[in-house]
């Protein structure tokens, strides 16, 4: 299985190449991306250094045309357009696409069409405006922006001064020498053909060298990341596990993005492995339902079939009506945009859709590994549980389970959530199961001619398995094991983590940390909080809409700016049409909210910020700290000089300029250390709980899945999993030691940890 999967990997790398080279695209191909991006930084200085020599009369040739032309061009648009056109010409699989008169004619108009849009914007923005939101679409290539440009700027008498081929070919012969003479990866070579003598632009055996190499890299990591069959090899921290071959191809490493020769302690190795021994199968109902959608191309949620736009027929009179004609091409190609489109967005959909079909006979397994937090993800990329909620609804546990009286509640519990009622009590849950047994019989027994009864719900692919789940093991009793994954989720889990670190009542008391009797609502506690700060006016804008992404992401190190955003569309999708002055307002008033009900938590990361500053600007070049579970998380946050722009028809470009790796920066690291440090300790909760739970299982990033026979026993450990951590030790007294801090942390002592084996609702 994973010999074929290679072999297909390659296959389709091999066929990406020789279509963008036969569309004059090889700049998008695995070699034409890395070598552009390698060059950019030395073909710029080479840019910059002629640039100087002209302005100071020592451009000889160029001069004229370079003046009058590109000098206002910055020099990464032009070392960007020079590089992505030779590659493109120089690897083209058409007919004398490489000839030296063909390349240096197509940089120069690459450069005119840069300058002549750029024109276009500055001297006629609304109609230039008005173009793009008309007429462009995300699938327009180059050629045809042009067109659609020049045809709608020539209706109105606006016509760019066009440049003369001569010029075009000077540009041209000027960039590509920046090109030749800086990377040594192109050189002419003259051919004979009859009595003529062609030039040609070709690569040397030195790039030819480089580009194989890039391929035989891509290679090795181009094999599809299907599930495998058998059981994943186990990871240790001397040996490369998941994949059978993986130890010999040394593809997939056990910590990505992380340092490879530290050494994890035992407790996180033992839950990976134990992780991957969890066998999985398709669900075979979910896929049938998927079939007949994609078939009538039926989009759901996130499931998007590829389907074909309308066409309009051809005007009867389109030979003599003009008028008829040029409406009838524009709604074509209005036709072809949106397939191209759909093109686009359906690949995951019809991916999903072809794993399933590869699976759906077989039990399968996932291979895993951790990022350099400690969090948990899955290789194969998918037939995963972190996945859309489509992909999601694909899959259950293989190993079912007999159904009791308890398990019937959980699955209760899932429909509900995924329904949409994940903030109710499990009360309230349950109760709404009890009073739509119909509508659940109608979904599970005739899910496609009852799609408006579920597709517009919350998660409506998961709404309907659990539908089906339900139906057959707890209405109509006809099935009596069950393998849905039943997930439960963290409360605003960055809170709860930083209350168990400053052990804050308050806060813990808003993320469902203490007990009480339904679930408590940070987000509404806040809205109402920041009331207090605002006008009478504004109150109606504030509720747990307005502050819910503003409250989760604080703990990660938000900052105003993104905050400013997410209010503004909340507001707006509420209805409300706030000024600039009045979106600062509430930003400033749910920043003065969280810091008087949860003052622990914005103190704690205020004090790692101050304090890991300071321990970079000191001299260490990296954050280093072991994690509960005995999992060591290394953070490497390093300087980097950064260029970007947007060139009018190749797209953005960005383009890094680094010395080695640069140096330690600390303005990084205090952003990503409080986030970091969360992370590592939510994944330390999941390491340390499933030591003791022996039933399949799996998990998204601080979400647990099991099947509804094991949750109510999971629960339980998580939340005794959360006291023994928080009672063990004081981590921030620790953390603060790995840091070399030079005040204690800010513990505010009034959580007992233990109180959270008590709630119902810590994990719902």
């Amino acid at each position: 299985m994973e010999e074929e999967a290679l072999s297909c990997g390659k296959e389709k790398l091999h066929d990406s190449l020789q279509r963008l080279q036969e569309r004059s695209y090889a700049s998008a191909s695995v070699y034409g991306t890395a070598s552009i991006s390698a060059a950019l930084p030395d073909v710029i200085e080479s840019v910059e250094v002629e640039l100087k020599k002209l302005r100071k009369g020592q451009a000889g040739q160029y001069y004229k045309p370079v003046s009058e032309h590109i000098d206002n061009l910055e020099s990464l648009a032009i070392a960007t357009i020079a590089l992505k056109v030779t590659f493109d010409l120089v690897f083209s699989m058409k007919r004398n696409a490489d000839l030296l008169t063909n390349v240096l004619v197509s940089i120069g108009s690459a450069l005119e069409a840069e300058c002549k849009f750029r024109w276009y914007k500055k001297n006629h923005p609304g109609l230039m405006k008005y173009i793009e939101d008309k007429y462009y679409h995300e699938s327009c290539g180059t050629e045809q922006k042009q067109a659609i440009a020049s045809v709608i700027f020539g209706r109105k008498d606006i016509h760019w001064p066009t440049w003369r081929i001569k010029t075009r070919a000077s540009l041209g012969a000027w960039c590509l020498d920046r090109v030749m003479s800086t990377t040594g990866w192109f050189e002419k070579s003259l051919e004979k053909r009859g009595k003529r003598m062609l030039t040609r632009v070709v690569p040397t055996p030195t790039f030819m060298e480089v580009r194989d190499q890039l391929i035989s890299t891509a290679e090795m990591f181009s094999g599809i990341p299907w599930p495998m069959l058998v059981e994943p090899n186990d990871w240790t921290n001397e040996r490369s596990g998941g994949y059978l071959t993986n130890e010999l191809m040394r593809g997939h490493e056990l910590t990505r993005r992380g340092n490879h020769h530290i050494k994890h302690g035992e407790t996180p190795l033992r839950f990976l492995n134990k992780l991957q021994k969890v066998r999985y199968c398709v669900n075979p109902h979910v896929l049938e339902v998927a079939k007949h959608f994609q078939e009538r191309g039926v989009k759901i949620g996130k499931f998007i079939p590829l389907c074909e736009a309308y066409k309009p027929p051809k005007p009867p009179d389109i030979e003599e009506n003009d008028e008829a004609r040029q409406s009838w091409k524009r709604e074509m190609a209005e036709s072809y945009n949106a397939d191209r489109l759909n093109f686009k967005r359906s690949v995951r959909t019809r991916t999903q859709l072809e794993a399933a079909e590869k699976f759906k006979d077989e039990c399968y397994f996932l291979c895993w590994s951790f990022d350099y937090r400690g969090r948990a993800y899955p290789i194969p990329a998918y037939l995963t549980p972190q996945d859309t909620d489509f992909g999601k609804s694909l899959i259950r546990f293989a190993d079912e389970s007999f159904v009791t009286p308890e398990s019937e509640e959980w699955l209760a519990f899932q429909v509900a959530t995924t329904f949409g009622l994940d903030k109710a009590t499990m009360a309230e849950r349950l109760e709404w199961v009890k009073n739509n047994h119909d509508l659940i019989t109608k979904i599970a027994t005739d899910p496609i001619d009852n799609l408006p009864e579920w597709e517009g719900v919350e998660e409506p692919w998961q709404f309907m398995a659990a539908c089906h789940e339900y139906y057959h093991c707890c209405i109509e009793c006809d099935k009596q094991h069950t393998g849905l994954m039943v997930a439960v989720d963290a409360t605003c889990s960055g809170l709860q983590i930083l209350a168990g670190l400053a052990k804050d009542q308050s806060t813990a008391s808003l993320v469902n940390v203490c007990p009480g009797d339904k679930p408590s609502d940070a987000y509404k506690a806040v809205a109402e909080e920041a009331k207090k700060h605002l006008p009478s006016e504004m109150h109606p804008w504030m509720t747990r809409k307005t502050t819910k992404r503003t409250v989760m992401t604080i703990p990660y190190n938000a900052t105003k700016s993104s905050s400013w955003t997410y209010i503004k569309e909340a507001l707006i999708e509420q209805g409300f049409e706030p000024t600039k002055e009045q979106i600062s307002q509430v930003v400033d008033a749910v920043y003065q909210s969280m810091d008087a009900i949860v003052p622990g938590p914005m103190r704690v990361m205020r004090w790692i910020k101050k304090h890991v500053g300071q321990y970079i600007r000191d001299g260490a070049d990296h954050v280093e700290w072991t994690t509960p579970s005995g999992f060591v998380v290394n953070q490497k946050r390093n300087k980097k000089e950064t260029n970007q722009m947007d060139l009018q028809l190749m797209g953005r470009t960005r383009v890094n300029i680094t010395v080695g790796e640069g140096d330690p920066c600390p303005t990084r690291h205090k952003s990503s250390t409080a986030p970091n440090l969360i992370h590592s300790l939510d994944a330390s909760i999941l390491h340390e709980t499933f030591q003791r739970f022996n039933g399949p299982f799996t998990v998204i990033h601080d979400s647990v899945l099991c099947r509804a026979t094991d949750m109510g026993a999971l629960n339980k450990l998580v939340r005794e999993t959360y006291t023994d951590i928080f009672t063990r030790d004081c981590w921030l007294t620790k953390f603060g030691e790995a840091i070399n801090a030079s005040e204690s942390p800010p513990i505010v002592g009034t959580l007992d940890p233990e109180v959270v084996e008590e709630s119902t609702y810590f994990f719902c």
